[in-house]
């Protein structure tokens, strides 16, 4: 049997180059959308050579993909000792990165282009929207440690409890953020909190 903890043969990746590239597609995509973005030029832009850029990446889907889901990984949700705080300062972070000219114009063209291509869709679901319902479960589970939410008792509800406060989240931001094109100031970020936790608070107070 192949022992598939041996190392692989080859040349190591380069965590330099990976980086390299995938900030040379974010800044293809703000410069000429998805339709005019081309593995020649990210390559070029990224000072690799076209064959290294395939062999990290051998479609322009996952390449894209890979670009925007890094941008998503650097979110974090600490325990700031409410569940208010924890909400507002993930939230700020999600704006903030939202902000962010190619962060827009990858979002923008990897939705549209998702809603094209089912296969890509699923990669998004995958790679970005699936990993970042961490945030939720962490929240959650440090409120329910510091007594603010019940405890989950049913794993099926729980699981669709954080798909709906997930949804809801980024559904709200990206829609004011990017389609229309109002910043989440810190005013509009507490009061959001306040309208998210209103029913939370009502259903742990029965």
């Amino acid at each position: 049997m192949t022992d598939i903890s041996a190392p692989r043969k080859g040349r190591p990746r380069s965590a330099d180059a990976d980086q390299a590239i995938l900030a040379a597609t974010r800044a293809a995509l703000a410069e000429h959308g998805w339709g005019g973005l081309t593995m020649g030029d990210v390559a070029t832009r990224a000072g690799v050579a076209k064959t290294t850029l395939y062999r990290r990446w051998p479609s322009k889907n996952e390449l894209v993909v890979d670009a925007v889901a890094i941008l998503f990984d650097e979110l974090e949700i600490a325990d700031l000792g409410s569940l208010r705080a924890d909400i507002e300062a993930v939230v700020s972070q999600f704006a903030d990165l939202l902000a962010q000219p190619e962060s827009q114009a990858a979002l923008l063209a990897l939705f549209a282009e998702s809603c094209r291509d089912p296969a890509l869709r699923r990669r998004v679901r995958d790679a970005i929207i699936d990993p970042q319902k961490r945030l939720v479960h962490q929240g959650r589970a440090a409120a329910q440690a510091r007594g603010e939410l019940p405890p989950d008792l049913d794993p099926a509800e729980a699981r669709a409890d954080v798909d709906i406060i997930f949804d809801t989240i980024a559904g709200t931001v990206e829609h004011r953020m990017l389609i229309s094109g109002e910043p989440a100031s810190p005013e509009w970020i507490s009061r959001f909190t306040t309208l998210l936790l209103a029913p939370l608070t009502a259903l742990h107070i029965q």
